[in-house]
């Protein structure tokens, strides 16, 4: 059997013996994303030497001494040279990899990159006695690595785009039952910009023959037998395997597929049906010899620690800081054109199932919740969670304007500094919607409740209720600081775009 892919063959094993045609590694995608890389290793290597010029010109200007007179090695060829030890870091490092461009561990590395860079650069002139400017190093570490990670950023979002259109993306094929296909292939088309798509399956253990498997609005081959492994990468011209289930192989059988796939040059993956885990609590350990992969402990606790309550506490003050013109200016606009208080406060559920009242700016007229219950039966809605009615006649015009883009928010500080709610976290919900919560979904309450969360800036107001609970609850398990910091992030650019704001 021959793939037909325009690239040279190479062989593939069929597990039965069977040699059959493969096509070689060097295609239309691998090469696109080789020249990625490229693009990318340039990038660094120009905003590297940039920096370090500028460096050079903004802390000595234009009469910069030598390092060692003994060594006659003036700042600017010294830059050029830090700047090729720094890019050549950054390539040990494995910033550049294949498999770590767009993915969170890329800017870690780059971090990690540079702070080895200056650190072993600061040792070598203190035991060499070199005469090298403090000022001079301190403008350009700041200003190397901004530079980098801000282009990193820029091509990872280059090449989310690239995917989004269906340029580059890689054919996977999924060896397993056919429900695993689904959920990954469904997986695949929510999260597009991973730059991957599934176009068939293959079921070792399953009866032979190929059929059609429908996904979405797709039809895609479906292989079945033991020694189909060639057919399968045939009908579905794969440049990714990847193995739902190792009890469709085995361990020599997976083992076989590892060296077939090698020769022909196909990535190979595992999945350990982990979708709700983060990846930093996935971690590779070897016992007797044999791999496992070792799932640490749901971060409950970890979001109550010291470093998140810092967090809330100083970003709450600045917040206020900041923006307590707005919040005078909207005050006075509530109350002069509506009857009623400046702020509204309703019950909502905290941690550990604790009421509290959250505090809004008024953005109703009164008597607004009296109403509700009639509007939500209306519109076929009365009991739903997650509902808003649709062209709210309650809402005043200072309340359309505050809410388009979340001023009638900003008093949640007071909720924060008080210690009722989190910046980041998940959404305080009302005591009937909690109501719906299946045993799982209680441990969103093992958390203060946020201002922002995942869900918001995942789709704010457009999410249905169990997607948005399954965010909140990913959030909850999977907690760390640095996704605190990127969720406020992430929730200033859906403000400013009034994303699912209503």
């Amino acid at each position: 059997m021959t793939v037909d892919t325009g690239r040279e063959d190479s062989p593939v094993a069929d597990h039965g013996g069977t040699t059959a045609t493969r096509r070689s590694p060097i295609g239309a995608v691998t090469a696109a994303r080789q020249r990625h890389i490229l693009y990318v290793a340039t990038t660094d290597f120009v905003l590297l030497i940039s920096a370090i010029v500028a460096s050079e010109y903004l802390w000595l200007g234009t009469s910069a001494d030598t390092i060692e007179p003994q060594f006659g090695l003036g700042y600017t060829k010294f830059g050029v040279l830090l700047a090729l030890v720094w890019w050549g870091a950054l390539r040990l490092a494995g910033s550049r990899g294949f498999n770590v461009l767009g993915t969170s561990d890329e800017y870690q590395r780059v971090v990690s990159a540079t702070v080895t860079t200056f650190g072993v650069l600061a040792i070598v002139s203190l035991l060499a006695e070199l005469n090298l400017s403090r000022g001079y190093l301190a403008i350009a570490f700041p200003l190397g690595l901004a530079a980098v990670l801000f282009s990193r950023r820029a091509w990872r979002r280059f090449r989310e785009r690239q995917f989004l259109r269906g340029h580059h993306v890689k054919r996977v094929l999924v060896v397993g039952q056919p429900a695993a296909a689904k959920e990954i292939a469904q997986w695949f088309s929510r999260n597009r910009h991973a730059g991957l798509d599934v176009t068939g399956t293959w079921r070792p253990q399953g009866p032979e023959g190929r059929r059609l498997l429908r996904i979405g609005d797709r039809l895609i081959p479906s292989v079945g037998g033991s020694t189909a492994l060639a057919p399968a990468l045939d009908a579905s011209e794969a440049d990714m395997v990847v193995v739902s289930s190792t009890d469709e192989l085995g361990h020599h059988g997976l083992r076989d597929l590892t060296w077939d796939l090698e020769a022909a040059g196909i990535d190979l993956m595992l999945s350990p049906n982990l979708l709700p885990v983060s990846g930093s609590r996935i971690a590779m350990r070897t016992v007797a010899g044999m791999p496992f992969v070792h799932v640490k402990k749901p971060q409950y606790a970890e979001a109550g620690n010291w470093p998140k309550l810092a967090l809330d506490i100083v970003g709450a003050f600045v917040i206020l800081m900041v923006a307590w013109p707005l919040m005078v200016v909207t005050a006075v606009a509530i109350k002069a054109t509506s009857r009623g208080p400046v702020f509204y406060r309703q019950e909502r559920i905290g941690r550990d199932g604790e009421p509290f009242a959250m505090i809004k700016f008024r953005s109703m007229h009164r008597n607004a919740d009296a109403r509700l219950r009639d509007l939500l039966a209306a519109q076929g809605a009365d009991g739903a969670p997650l509902f808003k009615v649709e062209n709210d006649p309650r809402i005043t015009r200072v309340g359309r304007v505050i809410r388009r883009y979340s001023i009638d928010e900003l008093p949640q500080l007071f909720n924060v500094l008080r210690g009722d709610m989190s910046l980041v976290g998940p959404r305080p919900q009302r005591e009937s919607e909690v109501a719906l919560y299946d045993h799982g979904d209680w441990r969103r309450l093992r958390v203060r409740p946020g201002m922002t969360g995942l869900w918001q800036v995942s789709g704010r107001s457009n999410l249905p209720w169990e997607e948005a609970i399954q965010l909140d609850m990913h959030y909850v398990e999977n907690w760390s600081l640095v996704g605190d910091l990127q969720i406020l992030v992430r929730t200033l650019r859906a403000v400013l775009a009034k994303d699912g704001a209503v």
